[in-house]
């Protein structure tokens, strides 16, 4: 007997998956403390699957989410840093991944975030002159982001340096 990829999985990856009750109960209650919900869904379902990516079409159908549901929600878990795109060579489907640290490099990820942001409250500045009530407003917005980018550098380095000493190979404390 042969078997072969669906149109939507490269041939490099075992047959579709599925999810059996306990790991659809996992991705639910997971999503259950995320907002936009969705979001949580995909997240939680990269994190329990034992392969490198699903295509987009496999998320829709594990997760029985529509398709632009599925495109939304791994948009912005891409731009938050949550998730990364990954691309196989010839085929044009879209995949994704989760790292095996995804916190650490939400983390990272906010940064660049926080440095946007601290931008675009400059450019307020620029434009609210003297008026006392906004410039003591985005003065404290643009001190804040730059106080928090400065913490999640220390953040980002003490999770490392716990999660390492926690680790004994498995990442298990």
């Amino acid at each position: 007997m042969t078997s072969h990829a669906p149109a939507d999985q490269p041939a490099d990856q075992p047959a579709d998956p599925v999810l059996d009750a306990a790991a659809e109960h996992f991705v639910e209650q997971f999503a259950l403390t995320w907002s936009p919900r969705m979001e949580g869904r995909i997240i939680a379902l990269l994190m329990i699957m034992d392969r490198p990516y699903l295509s987009s079409q496999q998320i829709a159908r594990l997760l029985k989410a529509s398709a632009g549901a599925v495109s939304t929600g791994t948009r912005r878990l891409a731009e938050a840093g949550f998730i990364k795109r990954h691309s196989v060579l010839g085929d044009r489907h879209h995949y994704f991944r989760v790292e095996d640290d995804i916190w650490g490099s939400f983390l990272a990820g906010e940064r660049a975030y926080l440095t946007h942001l601290r931008n675009v409250i400059d450019d307020g500045l620029a434009i609210a002159g003297d008026a006392d009530g906004p410039h003591k407003r985005l003065v404290n917005a643009r001190n804040y982001m730059e106080w928090l980018a400065g913490y999640h550098r220390k953040m980002l380095a003490d999770w490392e340096a716990y999660r390492d000493a926690q680790s004994d190979g498995t990442g298990e404390p």
